[in-house]
């Protein structure tokens, strides 16, 4: 009998970001990533949940655990609404990777020039089995 793991809503809140707007962030070379309140309590479909949005995105938890910092948040006074809006500075040694993220696609089309001047990727392969097995 397979075990169901239930997470928290302020468990799938720090999930999502991390894996929709943090991981891609990172993957792009950002160094800041803004994320809005109401979009994510909206994809999440959650009611009448934004106040617990709200602490789990600016939690010391989620914070640590993404290598964050908090550089701006805008909305009311009271911080709990669907408009705030969190900007955090990545520091992108700390992000962790999951399974499925990896690490290649940062080093993708690192020897394009290398190859171009060798005619390309494909002649060069070409040439070295020529040589291999000639």
């Amino acid at each position: 009998m397979a075990s169901t793991v239930l997470q928290s809503d302020s468990e799938l809140a720090r999930i999502y970001v991390r894996d929709r707007y943090l991981r891609p962030a990172l993957h792009r070379g950002e160094g800041t990533v803004s994320v809005n309140v109401g979009a994510v309590h909206k994809a999440l479909g959650l009611t009448n949940r934004v106040p617990l949005v709200c602490a789990a995105l600016k939690s010391k938890r989620f914070l640590e655990e993404n290598g964050l910092s908090i550089v701006s948040q805008t909305g009311p006074p009271s911080g709990q609404s669907t408009t705030v809006t969190f900007t955090y500075e990545l520091a992108a040694a700390k992000i962790k990777r999951g399974p499925s993220s990896s690490p290649f696609p940062g080093i993708r089309g690192v020897a394009r020039d290398v190859f171009k001047k060798l005619g390309g990727g494909e002649s060069f392969l070409r040439n070295e089995r020529a040589k291999f097995h000639g």
